[in-house]
């Protein structure tokens, strides 16, 4: 059997916080490593129990959700942990600075508890994912900032894989781009692989921003 994914969940808020460990500890392909109330003790507890995933809170006290996020997963850190920021606060500049800070993802609190667990899995299975609710704040006014001014043209890219970066911005997973292009799943994973690297984008977060700020995807 595979092994559960390995979680911690990190909120300011116990009643919160516990509500997330039940929810995602009643899954058995989950399980709970640990808990903690600010960002300081996320990263000194993540040290210690090498979560898959972090389930991360952005306002917190002695260190903020963002901080945390990067010292857990920013750059140069040497062995990254994922960070699933999961917030009340549906703010564009929250949204692009934890991006930025490394983060995997980004889910609003009143979301479903099943979009919870799958944007877990998601996250852990080393995709990204963003809420759909916050993608079009996320490539207004901030979005700017996620590459630099230069640009990579996207001629650069095949018909084929042009049309899979336009699915991918309109937040079909894998297996929906498959379905829609008649492809296998393999398929479309070698096709984000090569659009990534064509475009020099980190992930698919990258990928949707990217494709917005192209026109791409209106």
């Amino acid at each position: 059997m595979t092994a559960p994914v390995r979680v911690l969940v990190c909120d300011d808020q116990a009643l919160i916080r516990t509500g997330f460990a039940t929810i995602i500890g009643a899954q058995p392909d989950l399980e709970v490593v640990g808990e903690c109330g600010d960002g300081r003790s996320a990263v000194d507890l993540a040290a210690r129990v090498r979560p898959d995933v972090v389930v991360m809170d952005v306002r917190m006290p002695v260190l903020d959700g963002i901080a945390a996020t990067r010292l857990l997963a920013g750059a140069g850190v040497a062995d990254p942990v994922k960070v699933l920021v999961v917030t009340t606060f549906n703010l564009d500049e929250y949204v692009y600075e934890a991006l930025r800070a490394g983060a995997s993802g980004f889910l609003l609190k009143d979301a479903p508890p099943a979009q919870l667990l799958q944007g877990i899995r998601t996250v852990a299975s080393g995709a990204a994912l963003l809420a759909p609710e916050v993608t079009r704040q996320l490539v207004g006014r901030f979005a700017a900032r996620i590459r630099p001014a230069e640009e990579v043209a996207e001629t650069q890219l095949a018909p084929r894989e042009l049309e899979v970066l336009r699915l991918i911005a309109e937040g079909l997973s894998n297996s929906e781009i498959a379905a829609a292009l008649v492809i296998s799943q393999e398929t479309v994973k070698t096709y984000v692989s090569r659009i990534l690297t064509k475009l020099d984008l980190r992930d698919r977060v990258q990928a949707v921003v990217y494709a917005y700020r192209r026109g791409l995807v209106t």
